[in-house]
């Protein structure tokens, strides 16, 4: 056995076995990582063509759903609120619970002028009652914002869930006299 001493022993040059393994290890590492890469590149692009194609299917979801809202806020009728309110002699209205207007109803008037049961103006007693449309109504206070204008295209409900009008296109109400 020989002794080796540091920077003056030289290696021994590698077997032809030794060789062959070094280069073909070299090579299936090479190898290795090519395909990684390859793997990894397919992967991106496998992942940018999915969201593309899921931008894309929102993007048209969107469209549908923005003119499919945009239609029905065209087409579809208004939801307006109605309350009642109560009038006294002297023009003071005041918003009253619902049960207290309504077709048939005593000392009710609707948007036509007609009157609920009674026989007549002249007969008519106070206070009357008539639907007060939209607005921010609070019972027992003069209702604010809305109008006593019944308004076209429009279904009409009122808190109690009585509907007064159903809305949409061709949609027309009209009252008839209730008389004695």
């Amino acid at each position: 056995m020989e002794r080796q001493e540091p920077g003056v022993t030289q290696p021994r040059p590698p077997s032809v076995g030794e060789a062959r393994a070094r280069d073909k290890a070299r090579k299936q590492a090479a190898e290795a990582e090519r395909a990684a890469a390859e793997a990894e590149a397919a992967k991106k692009r496998t992942r940018k063509r999915v969201m593309i194609g899921g931008v894309a299917i929102v993007g048209v979801a969107a469209l549908v759903g923005g003119g499919y809202l945009a239609y029905r806020a065209i087409t579809a009728p208004d939801q307006v609120t109605a309350s009642c309110v109560q009038y006294d002699q002297n023009g003071n209205e005041i918003v009253v619970d619902d049960s207290y207007c309504g077709d048939g109803k005593r000392n009710f008037v609707n948007d036509s002028g007609n009157h609920g049961s009674g026989a007549g103006l002249l007969l008519l007693g106070w206070p009357q009652y008539r639907y007060y449309y939209g607005g921010t109504p609070t019972i027992g206070k003069p209702p604010t914002g809305g109008s006593t204008v019944k308004p076209s295209n429009a279904t009409i409900t009122t808190k109690s869930g009585t509907t007064v009008q159903r809305g949409g296109l061709g949609s027309k109400s009209s009252g008839g006299s209730s008389g004695s």
